[in-house]
C-alpha cells in the first residue's frame, strides 16, 4: 500500500514505507522520455532526496520496457525564451539521479537504450530480467554523447563503453551482465522478490554510511583519491550523528539497530 505519492501523466512517484519509486509511464512509447518527463524526473529525485522517510529509491518503467531513450521527436523542438534546452533538462535530471544521496536501484526489463541506458547507469544497482536489451546509441544519430553521461559510462564499463558508443549496437542481458552493466540477472518471476529483499536490506543499514560511501566512491572514480576535506567533513558528521553509538549498542544487545541519522541538513 502506498503511503503517499504524486502522479503525473508520464511519470509516477510514490512512497511506500522506506521505498520511493519513480516509474517512467509511457508504455505505448516504450517509456521514451519527453522534455516534461526529464523535468519531472529531476524534481522527483530532489523530492525523494529530501524526504527523511525514504531510504531507497527505485527507478523502473511501466509495461514491457524500461526505457527506449529520450524522445527524439522533441530533441530539436523550439523552447520558450529562458527555458532549459532539451539537453539541459536531460542532464539536470541525470545529475539529480546520479547524485541522489541514497541507494538507487534500476529495475530493467525489455529495452534499456540510449537515455534509458544512461539513467540505469546513473543508479547504484541494476537488476535485469533475461530478455532485456541494452544499448548506448549516439552514433546512430550523429550526437556527441554528453560528457557527464560518457564519464559515468566509462567509470562503470571501462573499455567496454567504447564498443557500445562507437557501434550503437544492442547487447543482450547476459552480455550486459558479463561487462558489468547489470549487477544481477534474474528470471522474470524472481526479480520482484529480489528487489524487495535488496530494498529491505539497504533500508536497514546506516544511511550515513551509504551516503558517505557513495560520495567518496564518486571522488575516487573522478579524482583517484578521497580528499582530506571530504574525509574530515564525514568524520565530523559521524561524530555528531550518533550512528556509531547506536550501531555498537545494537550489536552488543543483539538487536536490530535504529540508526538516527536522516541526512545532512
Amino acid at each position: 500500500m502506498s503511503t503517499g505519492g504524486t502522479s503525473l501523466p508520464d511519470l509516477l512517484v510514490s512512497v511506500d514505507g522506506a521505498i520511493g519509486t519513480i516509474t517512467l509511464n509511457r508504455p505505448g512509447k516504450r517509456n521514451a522520455v519527453t522534455y516534461d518527463m526529464w523535468l519531472a524526473l529531476g524534481a522527483a529525485c530532489h523530492r525523494l532526496a529530501a524526504d527523511a522517510a525514504v531510504r531507497v529509491v527505485v527507478l523502473r518503467g511501466a509495461g514491457d520496457h524500461f526505457c527506449a531513450g529520450a524522445d527524439i521527436t522533441e530533441l530539436l523542438a523550439d523552447r520558450a525564451t529562458g527555458s532549459p534546452s532539451f539537453m539541459d533538462a536531460n542532464m539536470a535530471a541525470e545529475h539529480a539521479l546520479a547524485m541522489l544521496p541514497k541507494p538507487t536501484i534500476a529495475v530493467v526489463q525489455g529495452d534499456c537504450i540510449g537515455g534509458g541506458c544512461a539513467v540505469a547507469i546513473d543508479c547504484d544497482f541494476r537488476l535485469a530480467v533475461g530478455g532485456a536489451r541494452f544499448g548506448i546509441t549516439p552514433a546512430k544519430l550523429g550526437i556527441v554523447y554528453p560528457p557527464a553521461s560518457l564519464e559515468r559510462s566509462v567509470r562503470l564499463l571501462g573499455p567496454a563503453a567504447k564498443r557500445l558508443l562507437f557501434t550503437g549496437d544492442l547487447i543482450d542481458a547476459p552480455e550486459a551482465h558479463r561487462i558489468g552493466l547489470v549487477d544481477e540477472l534474474l528470471a522474470a518471476d524472481a526479480i520482484e522478490a529480489r528487489l524487495v529483499d535488496l530494498c529491505t536490506s539497504l533500508a536497514q543499514r546506516s544511511l550515513l554510511t551509504q551516503a558517505a560511501t557513495k560520495e567518496m566512491i564518486a571522488a575516487v572514480t573522478e579524482h583517484g583519491v578521497v580528499s582530506a576535506d571530504l574525509a574530515e567533513t564525514w568524520a565530523r558528521e559521524v561524530a555528531m550523528s550518533g550512528e556509531m553509538t547506536e550501531g555498537v549498542a545494537a550489536f552488543q544487545e543483539r538487536r536490530a539497530p535504529r540508526f538516527p541519522w536522516k541526512g545532512r541538513r
